[in-house]
């Protein structure tokens, strides 16, 4: 009989090489790896070993993939309030992270019943319909669709022309601040076109926040409906 000792798997020995090269800081949060041509180079074993062990690091929530665009090192979940003033370049620019916002589609249509029913309106009634994606530090944490009664928030549709900010053009209208008034929060599977922009798999969890804002009068003048990635956001609840 040999006294060998068993072989490591090569998938094995390759986490473990790259769960040492994030230990030493060799890739940041965020970073791409070396394409699995270069890493299959690099250990000189085929693709398919290299992507054994890359999965490996993905249940270890070390690494993330994303479809088409390779795998990257796990960022550190983004720190986000809800409280009675949600503002979110203010909650990113708090937690240390660079916020942008993108715009997706903008339009004008009318209300369906459970819209109307959140903002106090009659259903048909005409909204302003902003749908965008959330990023912090570049990489997108949340897909949402927000709703205005033109009604209450004239000339809303052409400030979103000249700011993607919700804030600035609420001001634009006249209305200088606004507050929660209610928030609900649901865990929901990614759809197709949510997992597009959000650069997650069809099926990962998200957290759905359906949230309405009121003015000073406390009339409803938004509802809000977000999607955010389960693991780039720790929300925290503020009383």
């Amino acid at each position: 009989m040999s006294d060998t000792a068993p072989k490591t798997p090569v998938w094995k020995a390759i986490a473990a090489a790259l769960r040492v090269d994030l230990a030493e800081g060799r890739y940041a949060p965020g970073d791409k790896l070396p394409t699995e041509a270069a890493l299959a180079e690099r250990f000189g074993v085929n693709r398919h070993t290299v992507r054994h062990g890359i999965s490996a690091l993905v249940d270890e929530g070390l690494v993330r993939t994303r479809r088409g665009a390779g795998a990257f090192v796990a960022a550190t979940p983004t720190d986000y309030a809800i409280g009675k003033r949600v503002r979110f370049h203010e909650n990113l620019i708090a937690a240390g992270r660079r916020p942008e916002k993108r715009v997706i589609h903008l339009e004008e249509r009318a209300a369906s019943d459970g819209e109307a029913f959140a903002l106090n309106i009659a259903p048909g009634d005409r909204v302003c319909v902003y749908q965008g994606l959330s990023l912090s530090d570049g990489q997108p944490i949340a897909l949402f669709e927000s709703l205005f009664p033109l009604s209450r928030v004239n000339g809303i549709f052409e400030a979103f022309k000249e700011t993607s900010s919700v804030t600035d053009a609420l001001a634009i209208c006249g209305i200088a601040d606004f507050a929660r008034a209610s928030t609900r929060l649901t865990a929901v599977r990614a759809e197709a076109t949510q997992a597009l922009h959000l650069q997650v798999h069809e099926g990962d969890p998200l957290l759905r926040s359906s949230s309405v804002n009121v003015d000073d009068t406390k009339t409803a003048i938004e509802y809000g409906r977000t999607y955010f990635a389960g693991d780039r956001v720790t929300l925290t609840i503020e009383t």
